[in-house]
């Protein structure tokens, strides 16, 4: 496993960027300079009441920054991403698809951050509170979009946009939260090649349980491993032309076959908060969600809305030249107040 997150104790800067800035190196697990490496973990599902479901396995290696592969194991379904070194990506699928969690399992191990464009200050403002943390008072930064007004100050409560909790000394983070109401919690945090990595990770809505993950063991990797090479003759294997096409968001909206409508918010009603929440997202190969991220919104809980609801969409996979494609795309959710 790896060394204690402990053994240093840099000051945290106030400043939230420069907070930001300070981790992320300690979280670039795409790093050249990386040995290559070995990551299994196990992890548990719940249902709707909070019980324990389905029990699965993740796993990630990686040789390079072009090679790698990740994978997801649990009984009904699996699914094994290869990425190679001329650039192809290659996937392979059993069963149900993966759910929205299982895929944020592997942002929430290898790169819990927000990407540098998330962080634009021209979209974005930080917001930065002091929040408790058990006994301790941890600073916490939120993301907000830059909205418009509707009539009177917005008041934005702290967790409602993409908020990252770090510990007080070190450039740790300890709490993610996000949509209002998902929370992950970042426990046992080690050093892994000058990396920072959480051990055990937990998803919850509320209180409720959603994923709960163990890291069973981290290890150095031969890069010759031909677990790293896709195999020819596998059942649904197929080598992809691009690795992500953008396609627009009414050819988009054809492809959804499973829609949750979203919730108006009460608090939007009441401030008549109404128009478009635009989203950035990632459509898998097996036509799940696989990532989510707010561009613009009119009204804060709107966006929480928006996320929510679309985190469950379903889409048919989408095709190009005869394969099945990842694709970026918008969605536009729009809210509109009734006479």
């Amino acid at each position: 496993m790896g060394q204690n997150a402990q053994d240093s104790k840099p000051i945290l800067a106030k400043d939230p960027r420069a907070v930001f800035a300070a981790a992320a190196p300690f979280y670039d697990f795409s790093d050249p300079a990386l040995k290559p490496w070995h990551l299994k973990a196990s992890y548990q599902l719940y249902d709707e009441k909070g019980n324990p479901s389905e029990q699965g396995t993740f796993e990630y290696l990686w040789a390079s920054p072009k090679v790698y592969r990740s994978s997801w194991t649990r009984p009904g379904a699996s699914r094994t991403d290869w990425y190679t070194a001329n650039g192809q990506h290659v996937s392979e699928t059993t069963g149900e698809r993966i759910k929205y969690f299982e895929y944020r399992l592997q942002a929430a191990l290898i790169s819990p951050l927000p990407d540098s464009g998330d962080l634009a200050p021209e979209k974005f403002r930080l917001e930065r509170e002091l929040k408790s943390l058990g006994k301790e008072k941890t600073p916490c930064i939120m993301v907000v979009p830059i909205m418009p007004q509707h009539g009177r100050i917005q008041t934005v409560p702290m967790g409602l946009f993409p908020t990252y909790c770090f510990d007080p000394a070190l450039p740790v983070l300890r709490v993610n939260s996000s949509f209002g109401t998902i929370t992950t919690a970042f426990d046992h945090i080690v050093k892994f090649q000058n990396k920072y990595l959480s051990e055990e990770i937990a998803f919850y809505e509320g209180t409720r349980k959603i994923l709960t993950a163990k890291v069973d063991a981290i290890t150095t990797l031969n890069p010759a491993n031909p677990a790293l090479m896709p195999p020819p003759t596998a059942t649904n294997a197929k080598i992809l032309k691009v690795d992500r096409l953008p396609i627009d968001s009414s050819i988009a909206n054809t492809y959804l076959v499973r829609k949750q409508v979203p919730i108006y918010p009460q608090d939007a009603k009441d401030a008549r908060a109404s128009g478009t929440v635009v989203l950035r997202a990632i459509i898998g190969t097996d036509g799940g969600v696989h990532d989510l991220h707010v561009d613009s919104t009119p009204w804060p809980s709107l966006a929480s809305s928006a996320l929510w609801a679309v985190s469950q969409w379903e889409y048919k996979p989408f095709i190009h030249n005869g394969d099945p494609v990842e694709v970026e795309t918008t969605i536009n959710v729009i809210y509109t107040l009734g006479n």
